[in-house]
């Protein structure tokens, strides 16, 4: 049945309208946007036509017909041109749209007057209607004319763009082509092969819209503007080339062809000539991004310029469709920076200078006032001096398996924070901090106090400093050397791993000068008994994870210590014991 091949091919045109709106975005040529929109229109005159059933109801389809295939022709004309980059004034458009829209009004006087058919017959057989013994008036002749006029304006116009237009891909020409042929021969010759049961032209229409939905797919690839950065583009301060994923050259705008001006040259579609610069230039960039797409900015020098080149996917919607290049001159900044880096280079060293002098200032004043309160304690002097070096040995053996994940920044705090771990005792009074014997239990709890009195003052001296790490080392030094692994030291009673491992290995390394140094109250103690001690009591006063470092790094500490000035009395003392 005539009605039901009509029917067919409206609802496959209506499919692949849905399919172009699917896939649209603004950058699609607004006349391919009204051919999809207007051919299920004309197709549906068909189908209106084919299920009349008199002659009143057969001319109103016919005239829906004409009203989609008038504004068709015209749309397809102007998206041939806008595709060809053929760019029409504005006043010529308005004459062509007044011309369809006459020709369309000749159609809207059937059954009127006799301007477009002067007479025509309807006749209705196996169910299907239409319109017989047609016999046209001169507004049909317009029609026709207007619709040659189009078809000849759409074929030179692809001709001359094949011909001439080096920046317009043949592939598009191509696509446009065959739709364009295929209309011409349905208009005039479908007839002549069939009888005006059916027409052939909703085929055409059909056709043409498959054909124009490959056509915008590879319009993406071309438009370099397709990327969503038009604002850029008009600017002209961004050069912009685009190629395939098999390097084949799809375009650029006017800024690139400035930089590289052999693109002049260079056909849409084709590879770059392998010997040229900016063949060599752009394979270079995209061996190295392909390679590594993490690389993907380059410089490049022409003359006296720099261009910064950034390298991306080129992407159609969500889709990867090749690879495009950014350009931006770059000669101003890269002058500047290397100014800056000059500048900043001598400002490296004056900085480095000062902040050595600094550095060197704050140690020494930190060490002073550990000296002013080692010198009210009962020690023989030299516990701050000791103890560093013992923090040092200790680390020197911690660093070795790297199993405690200690940075070198962390371990160098901790050396320069070990001479603090006692100022809280400038708060202890000289009565009890110089006391010749044991504390009794309320002397031993003002003395406990220094721990907590420590972390106060430090972090008063080191308040606002912008070494953080630093302060933060400092402070846990002072507070909790004193700490117990088995949670029954002070000041706050903290147990196992909530004590900071800077507390843990400083308690070593205290406890360790304590033992083998002579005191006022007490003599000084053999290395075998001192080490017997610690032994003892790792796991319970000690972290017995630092058992290992401590058991390495002892024959270090007993020759540090032999090599001190009293220890030739410390042995004498020793052997007596």
């Amino acid at each position: 049945m005539v009605v039901a091949y009509y029917q067919v091919l409206l609802a496959i045109a209506i499919v692949l309208t849905m399919l172009y709106f699917l896939s649209w975005h603004k950058h699609f040529d607004v006349h391919v946007t009204l051919i999809f929109s207007m051919i299920p229109i004309a197709i549906l005159g068909n189908v209106l036509t084919a299920r009349s059933s008199t002659l009143e109801e057969a001319i109103l389809a016919n005239k829906i017909t004409y009203f989609g295939g008038t504004y068709l022709l015209l749309m397809i004309t102007l998206s041939i041109l806008n595709l060809c980059d053929i760019i029409l004034p504005r006043m010529v458009r308005f004459a062509m749209f007044v011309a369809s829209t006459f020709a369309y009004f000749g159609a809207l006087t059937v059954g009127e007057k006799t301007w477009f058919y002067r007479s025509c017959e309807f006749v209705k057989e196996d169910g299907d209607g239409r319109l017989v013994n047609k016999v046209y008036g001169p507004l049909h002749t317009v029609y026709v004319l207007l619709v040659m006029l189009y078809f000849a304006i759409g074929l030179t116009a692809l001709v001359y763009s094949y011909l001439r237009k080096k920046r317009v891909p043949n592939k598009i020409i191509l696509l446009l082509f065959i739709p364009e042929t295929v209309a011409i021969f349905t208009f005039y010759g479908g007839r002549a092969i069939i009888t005006d049961r059916i027409e052939f032209l909703p085929i055409a229409y059909v056709f043409a819209q498959i054909m124009y939905l490959i056509i915008i797919h590879q319009v993406c690839l071309y438009d370099i503007t397709d990327s969503g950065i038009d604002s850029i583009v008009q600017r002209g301060d961004k050069g912009f080339l685009s190629f395939d994923f098999k390097r084949h050259y799809l375009g650029c705008n006017e800024t690139a062809l400035a930089v590289f001006p052999e693109l002049r040259d260079v056909i849409v579609d084709r590879l770059l000539p392998e010997n040229s610069t900016v063949g060599k230039s752009v394979n270079r960039w995209l061996d190295t991004y392909e390679h590594d797409q993490s690389n993907s900015d380059f410089r490049y020098h022409s003359g006296e310029n720099i261009y910064l080149v950034s390298l991306n996917y080129l992407y159609s919607g969500k889709r990867k469709r090749g690879y495009q290049f950014f350009l931006t001159d770059d000669t101003k900044r890269q002058q500047y920076v290397s100014l800056l880096n000059n500048f900043n280079g001598k400002l490296k060293e004056q900085v480095a200078e000062k902040t050595e002098n600094l550095e060197m200032m704050h140690n020494k004043l930190i060490l002073g006032m550990a000296t002013m309160v080692e010198s009210r304690d009962n020690s023989t002097g030299g516990h701050i001096r000791r103890t560093s070096e013992n923090v040092r040995i200790l680390t020197d053996e911690i660093s070795k398996d790297n199993v405690l994940q200690l940075s070198k920044e962390f371990i160098d705090n901790m050396i320069k924070a070990a001479p603090m771990h006692d100022l809280g005792k400038i708060a202890v009074d000289d009565v009890i901090l110089r006391k010749p014997g044991r504390f009794e239990p309320e002397e031993f709890e003002k003395m406990k106090a220094h721990a907590r009195e420590g972390a106060r003052i430090v972090h008063a001296i080191l308040e606002g400093t912008e070494d953080e790490a630093f302060h933060h080392v400092a402070e846990n030094m002072a507070h909790y050397h004193h700490e117990r692994w088995d949670g029954s030291g002070y000041p706050e009673k903290l147990a196992g791993e909530q004590i900071p491992i800077e507390a843990r290995i400083m308690a070593i390394a205290d406890v360790y000068d304590a033992l083998v140094s002579k005191r006022v109250y007490k003599d000084s103690m053999s290395f075998e008994k001192a080490d017997r001690i610690i032994m003892e009591g790792m796991g319970t006063q000690f972290d017995p994870a630092l058992e290992r470092y401590y058991v390495a790094a002892r024959p270090r500490l007993e020759e540090y210590y032999r090599s001190q000035p009293d220890a030739e009395a410390r042995h004498e003392t020793a052997t007596c014991m």
